[in-house]
């Protein structure tokens, strides 16, 4: 089992004043992928991250490739947090990837029920010897060892239910089976998370819920995040991202002028951190990053 030999986020959460910062990675595909990842977290390692993370995929090759991502994030100063999904799964192999990731000293996991292999709008099966919903996987983790356990949040509904009521009421269910705390899904309007945070405090529940921030590099690209999140794309983000045109870097600097924006405004309504879905790439975040210290939140 693993032991924890520093304070756990969970803890850091409840304990510091200052907002925490993370940024997640996907598990690169090839050589060249990993040449990349190796470059965007050693450009991001400056700006001393609280965390990171490797998303894990919905088939067997994804998932080893976020294994050995894993490890090599391992090999830095960075508290490094595993993805887990029970989508498509036996119990069996979720305890194989929980020995592995003990295996390289982590002691963190985000456990997510996750997609089918045709996306978030695809209906859900549960393996026949798998587990139904992110609950039991809290579960099922927490009783594999001593770990942190964090958890998916939805500021937009899920697209599978369409109901904020019952994403509140989820989270709570995770919490009371072992979760710590939350990251958001990616979202666009400050107001879907506060509303978030109001329902699920509501029910009595003080989870932190850390917002999930995508860095808006192309037009393309988040209208496809966002159709496959159910995220709403706000018509005054898609006028400015389109007044840059063709030009890729006003793109870029426009998009980290928005996202920066909306950090600013989570953080001072009391945001306790954010992640930053980084797509494997720094210059964005690191331009974020920058915005938000001229801002002084």
């Amino acid at each position: 089992m693993p032991v924890s030999t520093r304070v756990s986020l969970a803890d850091q959460l409840r304990m510091s004043s200052a907002p925490i910062f993370g940024f997640e990675f996907f598990p690169p595909k090839d050589d060249q992928g990993v040449a990349r990842l190796t470059r965007t977290v050693q450009h991001l390692e400056s700006l001393a991250p609280d965390f990171v993370s490797v998303t894990y995929g919905a088939n067997g090759s994804s998932r080893q490739r976020t294994i050995a991502a894993t490890e090599r994030l391992r090999e830095t100063s960075i508290r490094t947090v595993a993805h887990l999904t029970c989508a498509s799964q036996a119990v069996s192999e979720l305890n194989a990837t929980l020995d592995q990731y003990t295996a390289v000293g982590v002691d963190h996991v985000l456990a997510i029920r996750g997609d089918m292999p045709g996306g978030p709008t695809a209906p859900w099966q549960q393996h026949p010897n798998g587990l139904a919903n992110a609950t039991e996987l809290v579960r099922l983790v927490k009783s594999h060892g001593d770990y942190c356990v964090g958890v998916a949040a939805f500021p937009d509904p899920h697209p599978e239910h369409r109901d904020p009521d019952l994403d509140a009421r989820l989270l709570l269910d995770k919490v009371e089976a072992g979760a710590e705390f939350a990251i958001s899904q990616l979202f666009f309007d400050p107001d879907s998370y506060f509303d978030l945070v109001e329902r699920v405090r509501d029910l009595g529940c003080q989870v932190p819920i850390i917002p999930g921030i995508m860095p808006l590099t192309s037009l393309n690209q988040i209208q496809r995040f966002t159709e496959l999140s159910g995220a709403a794309l706000p018509a005054q983000v898609v006028e400015r991202l389109r007044a840059a045109g063709d030009d890729a870097e006003r793109v870029r600097h426009i998009g980290s002028r928005i996202a920066s924006e909306l950090a600013v405004t989570l953080l001072r309504g009391g945001a306790p951190g954010l992640q930053f879905f980084t797509q494997n790439r720094s210059t964005a975040t690191r331009e974020i990053f920058s915005m938000l210290l001229e801002r002084r939140w």
